[in-house]
């Protein structure tokens, strides 16, 4: 038996409890994994919540993000003992989750447990982690260096935004960052952010284009304020937008994209492919170091996740939340 946390549809909310399994209950795949940790996810937030239609069956473990060692085997690239991580694919959404004790997977959906990572220090960076580092990756794709003018991070206090922030710091570029919290300024100047925009300054109308301020950057809101940075984009810019905090419509115009050449890349790290996210991790691994991640992550148990989620629904969670699932 082991604990997993469950999700239930009742009198139309969801209802979470913490709940014993066995191994037979869990759904099918080739790979049985011990899960040491999860993460918290603002999508398994809403999924915990019931605030997002991110489940569709019930009942259903959430957690998109684990990493643990493997118990039993039949697919071909795993065995007994490997260190795996997983994040995606539908895990936590159409297929159970991570914030149990144990999990059965598919093999496909599973990455080697990269070097110079734990599988606590992965879960630090989890979904968010590999969507950031995808973000940075595209920008620097596309050709913009540190030596342009500054980029930008929106939704900067958040999972993404701050690794995003770190990446980019790290790799030598001139970060301004997007937040509404007075709080967590000098948090995000620690990170390596040298200038903080106001979200009420980023969230205002935009006209087609404004001055060129930014070199690119990265995006985790979408509305008004991706309007806004792409209308403030410099010429031959690139924002990597992955993200919908603030809205998930987009009200511009083609202006930034055919007078200025900006590029607007879509980042997914659901069904990204494993090469790109073996790329992806590893830049994570060789980029932050031990001291870093513990500045943005701060750990708790599976009973508490339920109020963690609706703190993260409530924006009250800085940075990034482990969940501790071993003994």
């Amino acid at each position: 038996m082991f604990k997993a946390l469950v999700l239930h549809r009742e009198d139309g909310s969801t209802i979470p409890r913490i709940e014993q399994l066995s191994p037979d209950q869990l759904p099918d795949g080739d790979v049985l994994i011990a899960v040491e940790y999860s993460s918290l996810n603002y999508k398994d937030a809403l999924a915990i919540t019931g605030r997002g239609k991110i489940i569709r069956e019930f009942p259903l473990v959430p957690g998109i993000d684990l990493a643990g060692t493997v118990l039993e085997s039949t697919h071909e690239n795993y065995q007994a003992g490997d260190a795996v991580l997983l994040t995606g694919w539908g895990v936590g959404e159409r297929h159970w989750g991570g914030l149990a004790q144990q999990a059965r997977v598919r093999g496909d959906w599973l990455l080697p447990l990269p070097a110079g990572l734990t599988p606590r220090r992965a879960m630090a960076l989890g979904t968010a982690g590999l969507t950031a580092a995808l973000c940075v990756i595209a920008v620097e794709e596309h050709g913009i260096a540190a030596d342009d003018r500054p980029v930008l991070v929106t939704g900067a206090s958040g999972g993404v935004g701050s690794i995003a922030i770190a990446l980019l710091a790290r790799a030598g570029f001139d970060v301004a960052t997007v937040t509404g919290k007075a709080s967590a300024h000098d948090y995000l100047r620690r990170l390596g952010a040298s200038e903080i925009v106001s979200r009420e300054a980023m969230s205002q109308p935009a006209r087609p284009l404004e001055s060129q301020r930014w070199a690119g950057g990265v995006d985790t809101c979408g509305g008004p304020i991706l309007a806004r940075m792409l209308a403030e984009t410099a010429y031959g810019g690139c924002v990597a937008a992955c993200g919908l905090a603030a809205d998930h419509r987009l009200e511009t115009t083609v202006m930034p994209f055919i007078l200025r050449g900006v590029g607007l890349q879509g980042i997914d790290s659901v069904q990204c492919p494993s090469a790109r996210r073996e790329k992806a991790w590893q830049r994570l691994a060789d980029t932050l170091n031990d001291e870093l991640i513990a500045s943005f992550t701060h750990e708790i148990a599976l009973a508490e996740v339920p109020e963690a989620a609706q703190r993260m629904i409530d924006g009250k969670i800085q940075g990034r939340t482990v969940v501790r699932l071993g003994a």
